[in-house]
């Protein structure tokens, strides 16, 4: 026979009625998760990019420089290491690897101008020179000189061009699968001359297509969560085309190239060997190019494709950690 409720110990009466709460609250969780998920996975997404960027140490800050708006996170003490994203991406590429440089440097990773939550003027142009003249506005703004300037993929021409034009702004400059440099041609490059956008997409199958170009291992993404990022991408598909085009440009796609000779600082090009986008041999260029760099440095990371950040944060940051070291 059961104990009447009545007849039972009081801790056991408070026990059974502290795991019936619990009960609830873990119900109405799921529910809550679960319909999230459903009706509004974008908010789950943003929660999750608070979630690393707080256990990354970031906080997020807007400014105006120039005609942008800027939207960056700021987090960390130290020497200052400013991260800048590539094309049709955003500040949060950096957030798996930033929580191993906030712990010894002061780290700024803005949205490009355009790009994520930064603003974007209708008609302006957003090509790598203009990238760098605003790019400049928030240098100056935020008083980032003298630091170590980063730049991924296109990112990395924005900094590079950048770091030419003001060389006595920039203490060591990092190329990491860097575009604006003459490399091997690869299908990337033959499908890019051709016109051909592999960065817009229509569907989740078209997004997986666009993610196993730039990843050695595809993320497992659950089908929601890749639904916003195929409306997003058909939000900006007029500014992902026309930005695309002005980087097809010949001028843009050797603007870094034209300018190596102009950078006077320590220099690190980083690249995966297997980057499916800018091909490694890119390096090849980048290493001949530097006639004035006082210091040239190269790393070359396996497993991985175009996203080092993120596919191998850990070699990532301590290839750059082991840079700034060294100047």
């Amino acid at each position: 026979m059961s104990t009447p409720a009545n007849a039972r110990p009081l801790w056991q009466r408070l026990l059974i009625r502290r795991l019936k709460f619990l009960g609830i609250v873990a119900a109405l969780l799921i529910v809550l998760l679960g319909g999230s998920y459903l009706f509004a996975p974008q908010w789950l997404l943003r929660a999750n990019a608070m979630r690393e960027a707080m256990n990354a140490g970031l906080e997020k800050h807007t400014v105006q420089a120039g005609d942008t708006n800027w939207v960056y996170y700021e987090g960390g003490q130290g020497p200052t290491i400013v991260l800048l994203h590539g094309f049709a991406a955003n500040k949060e590429v950096w957030l798996k690897v930033a929580p191993m440089l906030t712990a010894h440097f002061r780290v700024v990773i803005p949205d490009l101008p355009g790009w994520g939550e930064s603003s974007r003027i209708a008609g302006a142009s957003y090509n790598i020179d203009n990238q760098a003249a605003r790019l400049n506005d928030f240098v100056q703004t935020l008083h980032l000189q003298h630091s170590l300037l980063v730049g991924h993929s296109m990112g990395g021409a924005i900094a590079g061009v950048y770091a030419a034009d003001h060389p006595q702004d920039v203490a060591e400059l990092a190329l990491v699968d860097s575009f604006g440099l003459k490399f091997k041609e690869n299908d990337f490059a033959k499908q890019a001359l051709a016109g051909k956008d592999p960065f817009i997409y229509d569907d989740r199958a078209g997004f997986e297509r666009a993610t196993s170009l730039a990843f050695e291992h595809v993320p497992n993404i659950p089908g929601r969560f890749i639904d916003v990022f195929v409306k997003d991408n058909l939000k900006n598909r007029s500014f992902i085309e026309n930005t695309f085009n002005e980087l097809r440009e010949p001028a843009q796609t050797t603007s870094l190239q034209d300018r190596l000779d102009k950078l006077t600082m320590p220099t690190l090009g980083m690249w995966c060997r297997d980057d499916k986008i800018i091909d490694v041999s890119a390096l090849d260029s980048l290493r001949n190019g530097l006639s004035h760099a006082p210091a040239i440095s190269t790393s070359i990371l396996n497993g991985c494709n175009h996203m080092p950040q993120m596919e191998k944060p850990q070699e990532f940051a301590q290839v750059l950690t082991s840079f700034v070291l060294q100047h």
